[in-house]
């Protein structure tokens, strides 16, 4: 096997985060919610109300896996329902949400995969409606140097695993997130040179058959 295409079998295993979530004794686990404060409700309506507010992102992307495995690319993301994860090589690999899909494109391997995009962690930053309730469960919320952290478990299927959103504070802005697996992986998206509240071109959301 050729060192590029390790590279890409690396790269495939580090995506499984956004594309396979088994749930590992779901039905015995419970989303514990945090004993909110004055001050983190607060905070929770200002995300509510950045993430509402944020049409449109471009960003540069880093990510890493507490498995070892380091990729880097670019990130679209059009609310409600758009994103796009562009690969830098040697990743042959595309991801394209259209709004009901993710869709994982394999250039190598020709390979084509639609999950539904509602039960992947990265619904919840393109979803319509921002709510920190209902579905969704805070189970823990932090402030440090200037950031603000908030973890987050699917309210019904807590087994899926967890997504902690930081952000930087004053002014209120994503800077990474971090979803940890059914299988307790550890994958981490780190953003850099963020643009926010530009037309971004439809077709980046398509994918052509």
């Amino acid at each position: 096997m050729n060192l590029r295409a390790n590279a890409c079998i690396i790269i495939k295993i580090a995506l499984l985060w956004c594309l396979i979530l088994m749930p590992t004794a779901a039905e015995a686990e419970v989303a514990v919610a945090a004993r909110l404060t004055a001050q983190d409700k607060i905070d929770l309506k200002r995300v509510e109300d950045y993430l509402e507010r944020l049409s449109t992102l471009k960003s540069s992307f880093l990510q890493t896996s507490s498995n070892g495995n380091v990729a880097s690319g670019k990130l679209f993301i059009s609310r409600p329902g758009k994103l796009r994860f562009e690969y830098d090589p040697p990743a042959s690999i595309l991801m394209i949400s259209d709004g009901i899909f993710l869709i994982y494109i394999d250039k190598d391997l020709d390979q084509v995969t639609h999950i539904f995009l509602k039960s992947t962690p990265v619904n919840f930053l393109v979803r319509e409606d921002i709510r920190m309730d209902g579905d969704i469960t805070v189970t823990k919320i932090t402030r440090s140097r200037g950031l603000l952290r908030l973890t987050i478990r699917d309210t019904d299927e807590p087994g899926k695993g967890s997504m902690t959103l930081i952000f930087a504070d004053k002014p209120l802005a994503l800077r990474k997130w971090t979803v940890i697996d059914a299988q307790n992986i550890r994958t981490n998206v780190m953003l850099a040179g963020v643009e926010t509240g530009m037309k971004l071109d439809p077709r980046l959301f398509q994918h052509n058959q």
